[in-house]
């Protein structure tokens, strides 16, 4: 394999290795060190961001000890990490882990960057790759996973890295040995003239500041496999949110195809220089407004157009020093290379600052929309000002040519739409369940979820579809289906896919956080309505759904209202509860969900004054959050007049931050 292919692939395992730490450390940052939001937001953001901050020193560390050992090193402490975090999921150990791997990355980062010229192919493949892979995982990560096949799959991706990161190493060993060897063998006078008239190939430092803009706006938007997920619950517009099996599969492979395609092949440089960034810009303008389909169709094609934009190098004759003699190759490469480094470690520290801005408006209360967008208008920028032409390839230097032959380039593709098409196949969606008699018991469960993660910071997803199994009805909030902060993970799909029960999603806070119901009866219509904030930073839904218990109907409602800042809910609650009196329209109704107030508060009395019965009276007092020492009683379900509540428990439970509510409604 020639020297520049082999880099190219170890860019690609390397970077698809990168992302798998990415996605536990993002996570970890929020319900470890944020501890389910009792941290506050500044410090939070401080600590992610200080990591990105300390990498800016790596740059220096590779001109001073050398890209090679440096970037060795580096990849054998990612690798490592990578590797423990599958076998410590969970806990302190869990968040110190991902942080060394995170750090490593960045250091291994700012070393490759010092020594591949164009890194485009490398960078694509690998968001590529892993995008692909985790939906095949049905974006479960692997470090979740734990057992054979995910040890197995761990070990296989990091020992290609270091092996493709060893070969790399020996191959640079062996070619400086050989120029070393033929300029000692040539005349004095002649390896100076050849010196100083050699081009020195510097890292396209275009292509290497995108790599952290890169990949926000592929995990959150262009290649996220949650996304695509959650855009295939469409519904129709008498029923938004309920999910239709096949309506992912192909609109996901065609992300992967257009993003691949338009990073590898190019297109005509004028049309391309105008085509890719006003796609990009318009792909994160539809993700803000909540139009996912098109939003990441046309972001995965604008982001790799963009990528091709600056596929070229950076190249300059060999720097001269005061007295007009040539600096030596060796330094000029090495300081050249460390200004890709750097580009490399700024762009990276461009992902964390958007990526912190986004999500901390939850917290602080501020219209994020413009991180994304502000991302994609970077990245234009930077892809349309680039060079139209690759510069040339010094004799003797690495290759500036296309990193990899067309035909690599085109199995790579159809491979990897294959994948991706293959993998929305193995994840259909439980279908719609069959009229039955009608029951003369309902067995309900409303449980806020926190994404998935339990109270040691790990995503175990078995954990909470065990507290659910049983159920007929589940209401669930803070339901996670793509947040990049959370690790890209569509926590819906994998619930309802353990319990075997067809979803309903509503967004809340943005078009991939809300409030879900599942059910093992048919679903026949729903409604959703957006609750006024009232000054709460995160926004709030109520979502009906009306199910067919053989011939009668039962309406259901799940909320999960967002109190603002020292306050109680009351303004929200009174909204939910005028919704669901409308929408349930006489049928009998269950109302649930994490309702952020106490029984003795004035908005769980706008509930009762409503005429709805607060079901969990007999068990009172029923504490549920938070979960490891339960002492507010926030979770609530209300029923209709004439509808009979029994066997009411709270479970205890360090699967999430709340406890599940579970009980037996008899139906009239």
């Amino acid at each position: 394999m020639r020297h520049r292919h082999l880099s190219t692939l170890t860019l690609a395992l390397g970077i698809a290795v990168l992302l798998d730490v990415l996605r536990v450390w993002l996570p970890s940052v929020i319900t470890l060190f944020g501890r389910a939001a009792e941290t506050p937001a500044e410090l939070l953001g401080a600590f992610a961001l200080g990591w990105f901050l300390l990498a800016l020193a790596a740059p220096t560390l590779v001109r001073r000890v050398g890209a090679a050992p440096v970037g060795l090193v580096a990849a054998g402490v990612l690798a490592v990490a990578r590797l423990a975090l599958t076998a410590q999921p969970g806990g302190p150990a869990q968040l110190w882990l991902a942080c060394a791997g995170l750090f490593a990355g960045l250091v291994w980062l700012a070393a490759i960057a010092a020594s591949v010229p164009r890194p485009v192919a490398g960078l694509a493949l690998g968001l590529a790759g892993n995008a692909v892979g985790h939906a095949l995982l049905g974006t479960e990560d692997l470090v979740w996973r734990g057992g054979v096949l995910a040890w197995s799959l761990s070990a296989l991706l990091v020992l290609a890295f270091l092996v493709a990161s060893a070969a790399v190493r020996r191959e640079r060993a062996g070619a400086r040995e050989r120029g070393d060897a033929a300029r000692t063998a040539a005349p004095a006078t002649d390896a100076a003239d050849g010196d100083a008239g050699r081009r020195v190939p510097t890292p396209g430092r275009r292509a290497w500041l995108l790599c952290g803009p890169t990949l926000l706006l592929a995990g959150q938007v262009a290649l996220a496999p949650a996304l695509w997920s959650a855009a295939a619950g469409t519904g129709s517009p008498d029923f938004p949110g309920l999910v239709r099996p096949g309506n992912g599969a192909l609109p996901g492979a065609l992300a992967v195809l257009l993003f691949l395609a338009a990073a590898s092949f190019r297109a005509p440089a004028r049309v391309a220089r105008v085509l890719w960034p006003l796609a990009l810009l318009a792909g994160s303008v539809l993700f803000v407004t909540g139009l996912l389909v098109p939003a990441y169709l046309l972001t995965a094609a604008g982001l790799g157009g963009c990528l091709a934009l600056t596929d070229t190098t950076d190249d300059g004759p060999a720097a001269a020093d005061g007295r007009g003699a040539a600096e030596p190759r060796a330094a000029a490469t090495d300081e050249r290379g460390a200004d890709g480094g750097r580009a490399a470690v700024l762009g990276m520290l461009v992902f964390a600052v958007a990526t912190v801005a986004y999500y901390a408006a939850y917290d602080l209360g501020y219209p994020n929309g413009w991180a994304p967008v502000a991302t994609a208008v970077l990245v234009a920028l930077v892809a349309a000002t680039a060079p139209l032409r690759p510069g040339p390839t010094p004799s003797g230097a690495a290759s500036a040519g296309p990193a990899l032959p067309a035909t690599v380039r085109v199995a790579a593709l159809a491979g990897l739409t294959a994948l991706a098409g293959l993998a929305a196949a193995l994840h259909v969606p439980p279908a719609q369940a069959r009229a039955t008699t009608t029951p003369a018991a309902v067995r309900v469960a409303a449980y806020n979820i926190r994404m998935g993660f339990g109270l040691d910071g790990r995503l175990d997803v078995d954990a909470v579809a065990r507290e659910l199994r049983g159920a007929d009805v589940v209401l669930l909030s803070e339901v996670d289906r793509g947040w990049w902060l959370n690790g890209g993970h569509d926590t819906l799909a994998l619930v309802a896919g353990r319990l075997g029960m067809p979803y309903v999603f509503a967004p809340a806070a943005d078009p991939v956080w809300g409030d879900a119901v599942l059910s093992r009866f048919p679903m026949r219509s729903g409604q959703t309505r957006r609750l006024t904030a009232h000054g709460a930073p995160t926004g709030a839904q109520a979502l009906g759904v009306t199910l067919d218990l053989g011939g009668r109907e039962l309406a259901v409602v799940a909320t999960h209202l967002q109190p603002p800042p020292g306050r109680d809910p009351v303004e929200q609650a009174g909204e939910v509860a005028a919704f669901a009196g409308r929408y349930a329209n006489g049928r009998p109704l269950v109302l649930g969900g994490d309702l952020n107030t106490e029984p003795d508060d004035p908005a769980f009395a706008e509930f009762t004054r409503s005429g709805l019965v607060d079901a969990l009276a007999a068990a009172r007092p029923l504490r549920t959050s938070p979960a490891d020492d339960p002492r507010t009683q926030i979770d609530h379900v209300f029923v209709s007049p004439g509808l009979t509540a029994t066997e009411v428990r709270a479970p205890r439970t360090e699967a999430s931050d709340h406890l599940p509510v579970t009980l037996t409604v008899t139906l009239p």
